[in-house]
This record gives C-alpha cells, structure tokens and sequence, in this order.
C-alpha cells in the first residue's frame, strides 16, 4: 500500500462527502494508527489472517437500489439501511417532540457536531486501541446515531435493520451505532443484521453505549451475516452511576466472526447484564471477548453464554470478569457453556477473573462437552427422529439464555433464526 497516496484518497473521499475538517482530521489520525497498530488477540484463537481489511482499502460512497420493505405502523420505531444508504426512518412525532434523535451518523454530524462527534470513538472506544479500531474509524462509511434524551422513556422497542450490500464486490461494510441514553432515561434497541448478496466483503460492526446515570439501555442484537462476509464487531457499553445495560445477543452469522463485547461499570452501583448464544456450523470459526469491568463500588456484573457447534466449525467463549482496585461490594458471575453435536468440531470455554479488590463477591462456571446420549436415547425411544430429537435437546441447552431475554419479540426472532440455522447446518 503505497501510505501517502492512500492517505490523499482518504482525505479527498472524506471531503467529497461533506464532513467536518475535525472529523477528517480524526480520519487522518485513525488511519495513521492503521498502518502501525496491532492486531488484537484473543486466547486460543488465531485470526490474525483472516481478510478483515482491503490490503489497499479505500473510502468510496456508493448509492445503492432501495429493497421492498414491509409496512410501517404509525407508533413503530423503525430505521432501515441497506449497505451506506438510509432507505427508511420512522419515528413517531411524539418521540420528536421530546427531543428524541434517531437518524443516519453522518446527517447527525451535520445536524449536532458537538453532541455527536464528541462522543464518537471518544471516550468509549479509541481508535488506537488496534488495528482494527483504528481500521473502522479511519473508513468509517455507515451508521446510525440514536439519542434519548433526560428522563424521557421510550416504550416501544426502536428497530435498527442493518442490510448489508453484498451484490457488489470490493464494498467493505464499515458500519456504527451510537446511542446515548441521557440520565434516567430508557430505551429497548433491537438491532438486526443481515446480508443480501453473493459476494465477499469484510464487515466491521461497531456499537458503543453512553449509558448515563440512573438510564436504562436494552439492546438486544440479532446477527446472521452471510456465509462470505468476514465479521469483526465490538460493542462496549459506558454504565453510569445506578445506570443499567443488558446486552441480548444471538450470533447466527454464516461465516467467520471474531468480536468483543465490554461493560465498563463506571459509576457506583451500576449493572450489566450479557446474554449470548452463538451457533456455528460447517467450517465456520467464531471467538468472542465477552468481558465486564468493574470501577465503582456495589457494580453488578452477569455473564451467560451459550454455544452450539455442528460440523468441523470452531468456537472459543472467553467471559472475562475483572474487578479493579477499590471497587467495593463488586459482583461478577458468569456461565459458560458450550455443547458439541459433532466429533469433528472443537469449543472452548475459558472463564477468567481479574481480581484486585478484597470485599467482593466472584464466581465462575463452564462446560464443553458432547450432547448428553441419555437425552437422545430417551427422546428417539419415544419415536421422536433423530434430527427433530437434536433439535429439542439444543433447544433445551439454550433455554436458560433464551427464557430470561426480557423481549418476546426478541425471544421469538431468536429461536426462528436458530431454527433456519440448525437447518442450513443440516443438523
């Protein structure tokens, strides 16, 4: 990559597309940080060759047909982007009437610099932190921005679609959700991923959360990305004092996936709660950094995560619990489990706690193994088929985690996904 000519490229894209000269100049130093960062790392899991980035990337804007959608109803929350193009926004008048914003990132940089670019990729996640940060900031090209205001309390959940455009080739999907929910605020955020498309193309999906105090965040994230998109994500919240964040995620993406998710319990007496399920299949890896950090005293800290492995796929569960110094009256627990329907595929599960504070309360579990031969036998004794029999013993591993999502719509989508992906893994 010849560094000066993709430098001027990135620039003269970034004012082609009409951003701040502050905004390009952070373009400029994400980029900086690009070419001499690291590459994160991740115990037991090695994908430092996998095709997250171009080897000559460059930042293009590119216009795309708008899809049919279904019908919107008048009280839906809904925002609909199909790779960079915002084909829908709906939110109800009222909602506008009290200060609520939920709209493209960019137009929103355009509308209220301050409040957006201040908190962007500052301070809850920074660019330098490795190569793939700095990556996605650097080629930035999709986004959403949401913004509850204080004391306001959104009752329906706010619907996100991300489309990602792989019917064209060389289109990376470089993708950010910021929402900040100001104090004692709530909002429920179902995010849902897809890809339309044959080709294969990077994406780098990015949520950060300013969870300010007294609010309370539910975001809730179905993922199922194409067979060929390779996915790095990473989602960090920022939990305030008394503030809460839980985070339901369902991981069906077709290919390969590394990604980190983070609760940083800023302020005293926060809460994070962490719910996953991951299913792999065919010659699918997948690691995930499932971490929750402890600051302030009398936090709450829940980790639960549940995989399933089919094929000669891969999955490596690390739940990390650390509480620093002078956290008082912390509690971390976390589970995690992980269950292998065939011979030839491998899981880990690597519970680790981070411990620097006496009067706390920590504990951990985890489980790798085959499904339990008693419950196939006892289940096709009754003339249930082998394959419907996985399927009721899967469903029963997952239960745990799929019961207490606190939205049914979620809970629903979620299993209807499991179900199409069991499937197509031909389970």
């Amino acid at each position: 990559m010849d560094k000066d000519l993709a430098r001027n490229q990135l620039q003269a894209a970034s004012a082609a597309h009409g951003e701040s000269t502050e905004f390009t100049a952070r373009r400029l130093a994400a980029f900086d940080s690009f070419a001499v960062a690291k590459m994160p790392r991740m115990q037991k899991f090695n994908f430092s060759t996998w095709p997250l980035f171009d080897r000559q990337p460059e930042l293009n804007w590119v216009e795309t047909a708008t899809p049919d959608l279904e019908p919107v109803a008048d009280d839906q929350i809904r925002f609909v982007q199909f790779g960079q193009t915002t084909i829908e926004t709906h939110l109800p008048q009222a909602l506008v009437d009290q200060g609520v914003i939920l709209m493209d990132l960019f137009e929103a940089m355009k509308k209220d610099p301050k409040l957006v670019e201040a908190n962007l990729m500052q301070p809850i996640v920074k660019p330098e932190e490795n190569k793939l940060t700095a990556y996605h900031l650097a080629y930035l090209n999709a986004g959403v921005f949401l913004y509850v205001p204080k004391g306001v309390k959104i009752t329906a959940p706010v619907e996100i679609n991300l489309i990602q455009d792989s019917t064209q080739a060389n289109q990376p999907l470089n993708s950010h959700l910021l929402i900040i929910a100001d104090d004692n605020s709530e909002v429920s955020v179902l995010q849902h991923t897809t890809t339309r498309g044959e080709e294969a193309n990077p994406a780098s999906l990015m949520v950060e959360i300013d969870a300010r105090q007294g609010s309370h965040v539910s975001f809730s994230s179905l993922d199922e990305l194409g067979e060929r998109t390779v996915t790095y994500f990473k989602r960090r919240a920022n939990i305030g004092r008394d503030a809460k964040v839980e985070w339901a995620v369902g991981l069906m993406n077709g290919g390969n996936t590394v990604g980190d998710m983070d609760s940083e319990l800023i302020g005293v007496g926060g809460e994070g709660d962490s719910k996953l399920i991951a299913v792999t299949t065919g010659d699918q890896h997948v690691g995930i950094n499932n971490r929750v950090t402890h600051h302030g005293e009398h936090t709450t800290g829940n980790i639960n995560q549940r995989g399933v492995l089919l094929g000669k796929s891969h999955l490596v569960f690390n739940g990390i619990g650390e509480i620093i110094h002078g956290a008082h009256d912390a509690n971390a627990e976390q589970q995690n489990r992980v269950l292998m329907m065939s011979p030839e595929c491998r899981g880990d599960a690597n519970p680790i706690l981070l411990i620097d504070e006496n009067d706390v309360i920590a504990g951990h579990a985890a489980s790798v193994g085959p499904v339990n031969p008693v419950q196939m036998n006892y289940l096709m004794s009754r003339g249930i088929p082998k394959p419907q029999a996985a399927h009721l013993v899967i469903r029963g591993f997952l239960s745990s985690v799929i019961s207490v999502i606190p939205e049914k719509e979620v809970r629903e989508k979620l299993i209807e996904i499991l179900e199409r992906k069991l499937t197509d893994g031909q389970l």
